[in-house]
């Protein structure tokens, strides 16, 4: 095996920290980089990008969703300027089925860039209920609201997301692949606490909201506005029963299938992700 250098973008969030670390892992070099890491990584400060990659063969793409196409544009220019050989962006499922421009546009982007590229489109992660606040502070409070009342989702575990970006990045046959990605069964998100309240012993209310209660509670709590209507329209996907069927992308870029709520449940336990 070769090693290789990899800028991780968003390099201390959920994928991305995950990506890092199992690259490290394999032998490689994972170059962090973050408004807040050692290398510094802006978004909107174009003047952070080319030191971030400089000597780097391959990036891990988190792009900025609130940002405008052009920042992205430029900087997979100038990637590709700067010699990189492979891009991996982590995209979104539900983006593409509800016809996302900015998703859709930040895809072609890759797609057209010249280089070796992969295609993530994973579903919402199982670690929001221990690592994003709209979830993960509920479950540690004891009650849940939530806007998607009955509706399934299969929740994908970020270390699955992590791998398949790894392979992607330092092995071959992943070039001009898109795995869109899920785990292994759909849950709902009183069935998702269930499970939680089983390992921790913890008593945990689901609270279902009407969708406009549950944007201003998003709104009140955690987010801007337009964060909070997103979440809102990804939760009215799952409302609806649209958004509950299984990708199998996991087992298309590893061979094996992913890891189940159950386990992400478990490992996050044990680890005391709920204190």
């Amino acid at each position: 095996m070769t090693a290789k250098t990899i800028l991780v973008l968003g390099g201390t969030g959920k994928t991305g920290r995950r990506v890092a670390a199992q690259l490290t892992e394999r032998g490689h070099t994972a170059r962090v980089a973050s408004r807040g890491a050692p290398t510094r990584f802006d978004w909107n400060d174009d003047t952070t990008w080319p030191a971030a990659l400089r000597g780097a063969d391959g990036v891990y793409v988190v792009p900025d969703d609130a940002g405008p196409l052009s920042h992205f544009e430029s900087f997979i220019s100038l990637a590709t300027r700067e010699g990189v050989r492979r891009l991996v962006l982590l995209s979104a499922r539900e983006g593409i089925e509800t016809s996302n421009p900015a998703v859709i546009s930040r895809e072609d982007t890759v797609r057209g860039s010249g280089v070796e590229w992969t295609l993530l489109r994973p579903v919402w992660f199982a670690q929001n209920f221990s690592e994003e606040p709209f979830l993960a502070e509920g479950v540690r409070e004891g009650e849940v609201r939530y806007g998607t009342e009955d509706g399934r989702h299969p929740f994908i575990d970020a270390e699955d997301i992590a791998a398949v970006a790894v392979a992607a990045l330092t092995e071959d046959g992943h070039a001009g692949r898109v795995y869109t990605m899920s785990g292994p069964r759909a849950l709902s998100i009183p069935e998702a606490l269930d499970t939680i309240a089983a390992a921790t012993g913890r008593t945990i209310r689901s609270v279902p909201l009407p969708l406009d209660e549950y944007e201003r509670h998003l709104t009140d709590r955690y987010y801007p506005a337009g964060a909070a209507r997103a979440v809102t329209g990804l939760s009215e996907l799952v409302r609806r029963h649209a958004d509950d069927h299984l990708s199998d992308g996991v087992r298309e870029a590893l061979g094996r299938e992913p890891r189940d709520f159950a386990d992400y449940v478990a490992t996050t336990a044990d680890a005391g992700g709920w204190g």
